[in-house]
């Protein structure tokens, strides 16, 4: 009870700019767990459907690999679904890499989107804090000019630790957003290179077995 007692102090006594900076770090800590949630089910996806059409691709049986990535909602089976359904219809190896490119410029906003908010949302909690602690020192100075010489300094260092405390809630609040930030920028990353990767694998198969085919 007594941490809860300190916590609860510590809050009440930072002045008003504590509660746009606990805004802040609520809306920055939701758009990173919903991120969070969805970058890792898309990696769970990716991972089981190339673990299935990786041996149909080397088997060459592409119209099997059409219906697996027809009936499939992950992000690297709409890669590939440009790139297979190209393949039937289309010989050059740059047409196929093309489409892929394409349905990837779709792909990669989607997987970006709302993630840059949440290395805004620290540098906000950060800003607030510091504006939070200047106005608080303002505010200490102006009452200290009006008060009794004698009280000037311990009403001083009173006024002045309760304005680090908008500071020092702000870099508690932004520290961990701007790591989640990185994290979750990693992470995008980390898929982003996955669909390269396997459109890279896929369209050296197809290319593979349209040689075979111009050989034979």
């Amino acid at each position: 009870m007594g941490v809860i007692y300190s916590i609860v102090g510590f809050f009440t006594t930072g002045g008003p700019f504590m509660y746009p900076i606990l805004i802040v770090f609520a809306v920055g800590a939701a758009i990173a767990i919903e991120r969070y949630v969805t970058l890792t089910l898309v990696t769970s996806q990716n991972q089981s459907l190339w673990n299935r059409i990786q041996p149909v691709l080397a088997d060459g049986d592409f119209e099997a690999a059409r219906e697996l990535t027809g009936s499939d909602d992950s992000t690297v089976s709409k890669v590939l679904n440009m790139g297979l359904a190209r393949q039937g219809t289309v010989r050059r190896r740059e047409d196929i890499e093309l489409a892929m490119e394409e349905s990837m410029m779709e792909i990669i906003p989607q997987l970006e989107k709302r993630t840059p908010y949440v290395g805004l949302a620290s540098n906000i909690a950060t800003l607030l804090g510091l504006l939070g602690t200047i106005m608080g020192l303002i505010q200490a100075f102006t009452a200290v000019a009006n008060a009794n010489p004698a009280e000037k300094a311990d009403l001083l260092s009173a006024s002045i630790s309760v304005a680090m405390n908008t500071t020092a809630f702000g870099l508690m609040v932004g520290i961990p957003l701007l790591i989640t930030s990185s994290i979750l920028m990693a992470k995008t990353a980390e898929i982003v290179d996955s669909l390269e990767m396997v459109s890279v694998k896929a369209l050296n198969v197809i290319s593979s077995n349209a040689k075979r085919q111009v050989e034979a």
